[in-house]
């Protein structure tokens, strides 16, 4: 039975080829006692059986397919387009490599009706479980354009705490209805990496808090979906989408910070990350800085011929 507090809030994960995690994902939503009904589940055009077991598992979902891979801002769009038209007064976006203690959704909602816009618990590494991902973000335009908080650190009572952040992470963020019919919907044509920063971004300057609320957390599988950490395919999207960024919001202050730290820095930062085996991501990463300042967006056949590439 759905608690009083959580009536009017929706969920949507968004899924492609996402396995057993899709399973763990979805209990832990539905022990939050979040109604079935109101998780909007958007398959993109998965081909690992994924959609037909949540199907099988979930019967009571709302289901979603897309007949392409979408991406992660197109795939979250049409299930937040659904949320909104069953009435939903808030809308929860979760990573389905995101774990939820029982309490966590309750908690957020609690935090959104004391005047945020969007909120987000702070997110752990599912392994090692001390460890911090993401304790909310915060807009530099200087490398990959942001800092997340206490990234790899120790967890304790400085991330245990509400604040106003910049941004939270896609990965867990729930959203006040209002923000949607103020900003619109998030900007998929990122793909992936950085339409949470865009959107969160934007709602601010609208005039939306955007908080962390500390207490609460989620944990994060972060090597789940494309790699996590420092590789080749994560690094290429983040370049790609950094310069669209700018191309949408540059001025010539954020395009030189731009120039000097992820530009200028990068044989530097080859040579480090060439001692330690990473030297392909900072090839990636060069590779898809260029890409974007010649116009070329993140795709997923653009993604296809890369992985073909090796």
């Amino acid at each position: 039975m759905t608690v009083p507090a959580l009536e009017g809030a929706w969920a949507v994960v968004v899924n492609w080829n996402g396995g057993e995690r899709n399973v763990d994902c979805l209990r832990s939503l539905l022990a939050q006692e979040l109604a079935p009904g109101r998780i909007v589940f958007v398959d993109n055009a998965s081909t690992d059986g994924s959609r037909e077991r949540v199907t099988r598992e979930f019967p009571g979902l709302v289901l979603v397919t897309n007949a392409a891979n979408l991406g992660y801002g197109h795939g979250s769009n049409a299930g937040i387009e659904r949320a909104l038209a069953g009435g939903a007064s808030s809308v929860f976006l979760v990573n389905n490599d995101i774990t939820l203690p029982p309490g966590t959704l309750p908690g957020l909602l609690r935090g959104l009706g004391e005047g945020g816009g969007i909120v987000g618990p702070r997110v752990l590494y599912a392994e090692p479980s001390d460890r911090v991902w993401c304790a909310g973000g915060v807009l530099t335009f200087r490398t990959n354009l942001s800092t997340m908080l206490g990234h790899g650190e120790p967890d304790g009572p400085r991330f245990q705490r509400t604040r106003d952040v910049d941004y939270v992470p896609g990965c867990a963020m729930l959203v006040a209805r209002p923000v949607f019919e103020r900003i619109g919907l998030l900007e998929g044509e990122y793909f992936a990496y950085h339409e949470d920063l865009e959107f969160c971004w934007k709602a601010k300057r609208a005039g939306f808090p955007v908080r962390v609320i500390g207490e609460l957390a989620a944990r994060h599988d972060a090597h789940a979906s494309t790699g996590g950490g420092y590789n080749p395919l994560r690094k290429y999207m983040m370049a790609v989408n950094t310069v669209w960024f700018l191309r949408r919001h540059g001025t010539p202050g954020r395009w030189l910070g731009f120039l000097v730290f992820d530009v200028l820095s990068l044989p530097f930062v080859w040579v480090y990350r060439a001692l330690r085996g990473e030297g392909a991501a900072v090839v990636a990463k060069a590779r898809g800085t260029w890409d974007g300042l010649r116009g070329r967006q993140v795709t997923d056949e653009r993604l296809r011929e890369l992985s073909a590439r090796g």
